[in-house]
C-alpha cells in the first residue's frame, strides 16, 4: 500500500484548516474516489476494515499536528519493533500477539500517513520514498524476528538463518518492482510502460500460465507483514494449544516461508523480464 500516491483532486476544494477537520472532510479529501481500487497497491486489509477506521485517528493526527513524514517515521518504527518484539526470547505467544497488534499498527498508519498528506496538500516524493523504505524495513525485521522465535532465543541456529534468507528474498522482490521503473527511467522512458495491465503479462504462454497459478494460490501473501503477522500468531497459539516444549509449528511456518520466499524471488524475476515492462 503506498502512503502519499497523488490520486485524482476533488472538486470544490474547500476544505477546512487541520484543526477544524471533521470527519467527513477527512473522507472528502483524504480518501478520494478510487483509492480503494488502486492495482497493486491497497492492502485488502485496507479495503476491509483500515481505511474505514483511518479517518477517526487523521482527526487526531491532524489536531496533534504531526506531519506525513513524521507518520511514516512512526509506521517504520512501529514494524521494525514487532520484529524485534517477536524475536524476544520469552513466552512465543506473548510476542507474537504483540507483533500482530504493532503490525495493525504499522498499517493504520500507512494508510494514516498518505491520507493526512491529501488533506493537507503535502503529497511528496520524498513521502513515497519513505514509504518504500518503510515497506522494507518492516518486512525484513518480521521475517528476522521469525527465525529467532523458530530457534527458541537469540542465538545462531538454522532457523535464524532461515529467517535471514527470507528476509533477503522479499527485499529482493521489492527490489526487483521497484527497478523496473528505475530501469525505465535510466532509459528515458515513462514509469508505466504502454498498454496498461497487457504489458504486465509475460510473453510467453507457459510463463504467463505459470503466473497465473502461482498468483491464484496468493503464496506470495505469506511474507507481507499483515499476513505473515498473523500466521505467526497462529503458529504461536498452535504450539502452546499442543504444549510443543520446541516451537514445532513456528518451525514448519518458518521453513515454508523461506522456501515461498526464494521461490516467488525466481518467479518474479523471470515474469519481468518476460513481459514488456522493460520494452
Amino acid at each position: 500500500m503506498e502512503a502519499e500516491v497523488p490520486t485524482a483532486p476533488v472538486e470544490d476544494d474547500a476544505r477546512p484548516p487541520r484543526r477544524k477537520a471533521r470527519i467527513a472532510d477527512i473522507r472528502r479529501y483524504g480518501q478520494p474516489p478510487g483509492l480503494k481500487d488502486r492495482r497493486n497497491e491497497e492492502h485488502w486489509a485496507g479495503r476491509l476494515y483500515m481505511r474505514d477506521l483511518s479517518p477517526y485517528f487523521d482527526w487526531f493526527f491532524l489536531r496533534l499536528g504531526l506531519s506525513p513524514n513524521q507518520l511514516t517515521y512512526l509506521m517504520m518504527l512501529s514494524g521494525v519493533v514487532a520484529g524485534v518484539v517477536v524475536s524476544l526470547p520469552v513466552n512465543s505467544l506473548w510476542t507474537a500477539l504483540g507483533g500482530a497488534v504493532l503490525i495493525q499498527l504499522y498499517l493504520l498508519l500507512d494508510c494514516v500517513d498518505g491520507e493526512v498528506a491529501r488533506y493537507l496538500r503535502q503529497t511528496s516524493v520524498a513521502g513515497v520514498y519513505l514509504d518504500r523504505i518503510g515497506h522494507y524495513l518492516s518486512e525484513v525485521s518480521l521475517l528476522v524476528g521469525l527465525g529467532f522465535m523458530a530457534q527458541g532465543g537469540w542465538q545462531n541456529g538454522g532457523y535464524v538463518e532461515l529467517g535471514l534468507l527470507a528476509a533477503l528474498g522479499a527485499a529482493l522482490i521489492k527490489a526487483e518492482t521497484d527497478n523496473v521503473v528505475v530501469a525505465r527511467a535510466k532509459s528515458g522512458l515513462t514509469a508505466d510502460p504502454a498498454g496498461g495491465d497487457r504489458a504486465l503479462r509475460p510473453r510467453s504462454t507457459g510463463i504467463a500460465l505459470a503466473r497465473q497459478a502461482a498468483s491464484m494460490l496468493r503464496l506470495h501473501r505469506i511474507i507481507g507483514a499483515v499476513e505473515l503477522s498473523l500466521l505467526i500468531l497462529v503458529a504461536a497459539g498452535l504450539d502452546t494449544v499442543l504444549g510443543n516444549d520446541d516451537p514445532i509449528a513456528v518451525r514448519v511456518l518458518t521453513v515454508a516461508v523461506a522456501a515461498v520466499a526464494v521461490l516467488q524471488t525466481l518467479l518474479h524475476l523471470v515474469s519481468i523480464l518476460a513481459s514488456r515492462r522493460l520494452k
